[in-house]
């Protein structure tokens, strides 16, 4: 094992505990696959038959980025309607919207946090659906939602969010999959989804290669990532570990919304990380690198072989095969590793980030 992974042992390093659940991912992705696959059917096939006419999403931290992911899975390959739901407008300001009909998805870790126990509960009186996708089936919020998916991750020690993350990715994937209907296109995906492991496990293993991609941020003073479409939600989810386990300034943006004005922050000493999803969003994401190149920017590119090799680093995503709405859950995962290594090479222990506790209790 290379130097700075730890394994199970007496002797405590830096990051162990994050270390091994960024190792244990491709795993989870098969526990998901043969375990959650039957009961998220059964869970999407209730729901479908309910027809719901408008999809409201709520989460907070890294589950408001895989929620994220599900709106642009509910609208492009469904169609329905989505909304980001503020807990605030029901837990602060009491609001009562009519929500008859409405499928509420709440997303979250462990699923204790009040405001998002009261928002769901809030939801269900109003007449929604109410969905809990989180990993703890004896949470409060699974307590209170009438349907509940497991993302089966197991127990996750360290505090930064990694393989329950990726668990929630898949699990919403597959039930926005089991729902029906389909945009123009689509078509059977199971030898996509049954690569998904065995691409993981090829990307965690390349750690010497983002170790050497990590150091030329270990002094960077603010990083900018940057995507569009299915993969924003990869860059607004590597932001914030940056920020929480590297206490790095990480700002997250659209590819079109950096041109609208934020692109003139960004110049030849800038770093930005740009996610480069194979497919539509890549193709949509050019102009803006464009004009990243052209300021001179140091751009690392994650993504296909020919954008990769375009930026002044690159991470080859392994992505033959596997259609854009999938490449999220591999897009993340070199993320995890530059997080833990870049916190390392800081000198701080990514296990236990400052002034973070592994449920927030927001209210």
């Amino acid at each position: 094992m290379a130097a700075g992974y730890a394994q199970d042992g007496p002797v405590e390093r830096p990051g162990r505990l994050m270390s091994a659940e960024v190792l244990e991912q491709p795993a989870v992705f098969r526990r998901v696959l043969q375990d959650g696959t039957p009961r998220i059917r059964e869970v999407a096939a209730v729901i479908a038959a309910r027809d719901p006419r408008f999809a409201l999403l709520c989460a907070r931290g890294t589950s408001d980025h895989a929620a994220l992911y599900a709106k642009y899975l509910l609208e492009i390959r469904r169609g329905l309607p989505c909304g980001m739901a503020s807990m605030s407008t029901t837990t602060a300001y009491g609001a009562r919207p009519d929500l008859t009909g409405v499928l509420f998805v709440a997303v979250s870790q462990w699923g204790g946090s009040p405001d998002l126990v009261a928002s769901t509960w809030a939801a269900r009186e109003a007449g929604a659906i109410t969905l809990a996708v989180t990993n703890n089936p004896d949470s409060s919020l699974a307590a209170v939602s009438e349907f509940h998916i497991d993302v089966l991750a197991g127990p996750e020690r360290a505090l930064p969010a990694t393989k329950s993350y990726s668990a929630s990715l898949l699990s919403l994937y597959l039930f926005v999959a089991a729902l029906g209907g389909g945009e123009r296109g689509d078509h059977d995906e199971g030898p996509a989804l049954a690569l998904l492991p065995e691409l993981a496990e090829r990307i965690v293993a390349r750690r010497d290669e983002v170790r050497t991609l990590a150091a030329r941020y270990r002094f960077a003073e603010r990083l900018v990532v940057t995507s569009r479409g299915y993969g924003y939600p990869t860059a607004q989810e590597t932001a914030l570990k940056l920020m929480e386990t590297c206490y790095l300034p990480a700002l997250s943006f659209s590819g079109a919304d950096l041109l609208h004005g934020p692109l003139a922050m960004i110049g030849d000493t800038s770093a930005v990380v740009a996610i480069v999803p194979d497919g539509k969003g890549g193709e949509a994401l050019r102009p803006a690198l464009d004009r990243l190149r052209g300021r001179g920017a140091d751009l690392l590119v994650v993504g296909p072989e020919a954008e990769a090799a375009r930026g002044s680093a690159g991470f080859v995503l392994p992505t033959g095969g596997v259609p854009e709405r999938l490449q999220p859950i591999l897009e993340i995962l070199p993320m995890h590793l530059l997080t833990y290594e870049l916190a390392l090479a800081r000198g701080h222990d990514p296990d236990v980030p400052r002034a973070m506790a592994k449920t927030p209790e927001s209210r």
